[in-house]
């Protein structure tokens, strides 16, 4: 009789999945609280235990944007930054690629680096690529930047030397002089020892960053799980999908940052569809994902808090930060966002978000500006009832698109199809950077859409890519805090060492060090190890990543032309070393406990421009769902799909819905 629990903090709701000894679900969903995200979880996990003793409960496991957060808002702890004498000025000075509206801003500001230029201090001591000491390193240098930090009041340290990864124990002489007088110090050689000076810097400045933030949190959720009796081991999703020890997300804080998106895209690709773009829509945020062979894409470099990035790849944009990530692409588009209308007149929505506080304003704790949920209320996809934890309001949701319709001079409904068209484009785009940009034609995927908002705009944003089915799983509303269920203890470890002579020993080297992450002992059973190596051609400066294996060649080959259109052979070169090991978790399906609505099936006026306006659809509840042709809305306790007109809905055997693209109705005509 054992029990696991899965929490999400979301911009908007806090959700909470219960999941027992025979796969059986309970969900509890409630509005996040900003201000101390605990408050919400304790909130969720308490309505949660009606259903199991505490004592019961063996495992934890948490996805959370406290780091991402932390460094959009700038409210880490101010980090001091150590490199070799000469290379002070790297962060300072930093990147930034001038993109969006900021390419014609004639006064143009750059941002501020993530350490002032007062706190960046050198050290006497300079290493060579190959690892070769040139000059030796000066302890007293170490001892007076030390006190000129502790004198600051600098209580957090990041130390970044030259070519560490080659050869790391200046770096371990200077965190240990530099742990006498500041309690928190990260090393570059623990965190990420990775060639490219920058990003590895920057990379270790971030964990500093963040990282105490990360231990204070994870103490306050420990402390709140064992007042309600629960003792079990706390696990934080990572940015790769996997699950880490809360200890050990403390210590490596930077592998949290895309914590919350990544439990999503676990979820997606546990529907057990090979080619997926998962689509999660929540009340802040709209996040996809490419999933390939059922396996997410994976990046080892992204970009955090830059403007049009999408979460990611465009260099110069945001921070830096070399660890695994799922490869996402994130836009402010969620059922939160607000719809505002320009010195232009034009109407536009996002990526400012009413949040949970004061959140839509049909729900009736204060907001008054027109959101999306509004709109959609507003359209008929929603109804006052479609909330299980608190009626929405039509009337207060009516007065606020009055607000941008009136300046626009057009009708309410025209104005709230409006904002659904603006924000499902908005999605699009982001559909578009992890799939048309990068050479893949995703007419040929499937779409999974999830989240409290995702069911509603599914369909519209897939027919914009001729994706022709589209799959809305069970438990859709809360399918990031039930994805975490699916994580896997794991962890990664990185080295590069382009001369390394005996690559299998570097392996070995990289699995000893995370079998100790882990806790693990040699022999254990249910530990999976993946190998992959970074490679390029001799003479050039970047690298693809490929598994490791005796035709590593021959899948650097496959993979350049897959990444640049280019058929190309030659001398290639090893650059760094990758290691992940997993430990197995329990996967058996998941049920609902008996909870669903009623199943007796009606209907309500909804707003479709194909039909002329506002019609009369079947309104059905998930299971009491066979099949029905669009326009129609299918209900769930926490999320609701609309059936555009030219699709249909099925419901599968595992619980999920299937929408189909039928024909259009112009070409019915």
């Amino acid at each position: 009789m054992e029990y696991q629990i899965g929490v999400d903090v979301g911009g908007t709701f806090t959700d909470a999945v219960l999941r027992g000894p025979h796969g059986e679900v309970s969900v509890a969903k409630c509005l996040s609280t900003p201000d101390d995200p605990l408050t919400g979880i304790m909130l969720s996990i308490s309505q949660l235990l009606t259903d199991a003793t505490p004592s019961l409960v063996t495992r934890v496991v948490h996805a959370t944007t406290l780091a991402t957060n932390a460094v959009l808002e700038r409210t880490g702890a101010r980090v001091a930054f150590v490199t070799t004498r000469g290379f002070r000025s790297v962060i300072p000075l930093g990147r930034y690629a001038r993109v969006e509206e900021d390419r014609y801003d004639l006064r143009f500001t750059p941002p501020l680096p993530p350490v002032a230029a007062e706190d960046c201090f050198e050290v006497d001591e300079r290493v060579a690529a190959d690892g070769s000491v040139l000059v030796p390193l000066r302890l007293e240098s170490v001892r007076q930047a030390a006190r000129e930090i502790a004198a600051r009041g600098i209580t957090s340290v990041a130390v970044c030397l030259l070519h560490s990864y080659a050869a790391p124990a200046h770096e371990r002489q200077v965190a240990a002089v530099l742990r006498e007088h500041v309690p928190d110090v990260v090393v570059s050689s623990e965190v990420w020892p990775e060639l490219r000076e920058y990003e590895r810097a920057t990379t270790t400045i971030m964990s500093a960053y963040v990282g105490p933030l990360m231990s204070s949190y994870l103490s306050r959720l420990r402390e709140g799980l064992a007042s309600l009796g629960i003792t079990a081991p706390v696990h934080v999703m990572e940015s790769g999908g996997g699950v880490m020890s809360a200890a050990q997300a403390a210590r490596r804080a930077v592998a949290t940052i895309e914590s919350g998106p990544a439990a999503g895209v676990l979820a997606a690709a546990l529907t057990g569809h090979p080619e997926v773009i998962s689509f999660d829509m929540g009340g802040t945020t709209a996040k996809t994902c490419v999933i390939r062979d059922g396996r997410p894409e994976i990046t080892h470099e992204f970009h955090v808090g830059g403007k049009g990035s999408f979460g990611g790849r465009r260099a110069g944009t945001g921070v830096p930060v070399k660890t695994p990530a799922i490869d996402l692409a994130e836009v402010g588009a969620g059922g939160g966002s607000i719809a505002w209308v320009d010195t232009a007149g034009a109407l536009r929505v996002g990526p400012r978000s009413a949040g949970s506080s004061p959140g839509p304003a049909c729900y009736g704790v204060g907001g008054s500006a027109p959101t999306v949920t509004d709109a959609n209320l507003v359209l008929g996809y929603l109804s006052p009832g479609s909330f299980t934890a608190f009626p929405l309001s039509a009337e207060l949701a009516e007065k606020a698109l009055d607000r941008v319709a009136g300046p626009l001079g057009v009708s309410r409904e025209a104005a709230a199809h409006a904002v659904h068209e603006i924000v499902c484009a908005a999605m699009g785009s982001a559909v578009h950077v992890v799939t048309v940009q990068r050479g893949i034609d995703p007419r040929g995927f499937v779409m999974v859409a999830f989240g409290g908002a995702g069911p509603m705009h599914a369909a519209r944003v897939a027919e914009r890519f001729g994706i022709g089915t589209v799959v809305v799983p069970a438990l859709c509303g809360v399918a990031s805090a039930a994805g975490l269920l699916a994580g896997e203890l794991s962890t990664e470890r990185v080295l590069s060492a382009p001369s390394a002579p005996d690559p299998a020993a570097v392996f070995d080297s990289l699995e000893a060090a995370a079998r100790e992450d882990l806790a693990i002992a040699p022999g254990s059973t249910g530990v999976r190890v993946e190998r992959s190596v970074d490679v390029r051609f001799r003479g050039q400066a970047h690298e693809l990543t490929v598994p490791w294996g005796p035709s590593v060649a021959g899948a650097f080959f496959a993979k350049y032309r897959q990444v640049y259109g280019i058929a190309q052979e030659g001398e290639i070169e090893l650059v760094s070393f990758r290691l992940r090991l997993s430990v197995a978790s329990a996967k058996g399906p998941a049920r609902r406990f008996a909870r669903e609505p009623s199943a007796s099936a009606g209907t309500r006026t909804a707003y479709f421009p194909e039909r002329g306006g506002h019609v009369e659809v079947p309104v059905l509840a998930r299971a009491a769902l066979t099949r029905v042709e669009g326009p129609a809305v299918v209900e769930d306790p926490e999320s609701t799909i609309v059936v555009p007109p030219g699709w249909s809905a099925a419901l599968a055997p595992d619980g999920a819905v299937v929408l189909t693209r039928t024909l259009r109705e112009e070409d019915q005509a």
